[in-house]
């Protein structure tokens, strides 16, 4: 049984990598969050990593103002795709934080991120 990691090639790391995930069609839209995806043509790379899902986080400054905000919506979204990456289309996945973020607790904030990223990754799935 495979382990459920979450290693740098399951990330988007480069600028051209995020706007061609970006250019591809919008899956979800919730309260917080809209999630991208975009098919990935096969390239020779390494034969494990080649059917991989991949995520990237845009979480903007102007939406959650403290630093300790976008941190831990960074931390629940990783951990909502790290449970559910391997069963998840060889896609570029990229969730972006689309709301002002009012004032909640980070607790509760974390629980109703966590919901509605799980929400969008099983709709991902379905998909």
């Amino acid at each position: 049984m495979p382990r459920a990691t979450f290693p740098a090639a399951a990330r988007l790391h480069r600028p051209s990598e995020f706007a061609a995930a970006l250019s591809g069609r919008r899956i979800a839209r919730g309260a917080f969050f809209v999630v991208t995806a975009h098919s990935r043509p096969p390239v020779d790379a390494e034969p494990s990593m080649v059917h991989c899902a991949r995520l990237g986080l845009i979480m903007a400054k102007r939406f959650a103002h403290h630093a300790s905000t976008r941190n831990a919506l960074k931390r629940v979204v990783r951990e909502a795709f790290r449970s559910i990456r391997l069963e998840l289309p060889a896609q570029d996945f990229v969730v972006r934080l689309n709301k002002r973020i009012t004032s909640l607790s980070l607790t509760e904030l974390k629980k109703a991120a966590r919901l509605e990223a799980d929400a969008h990754f099983l709709r991902a799935l379905k998909s």
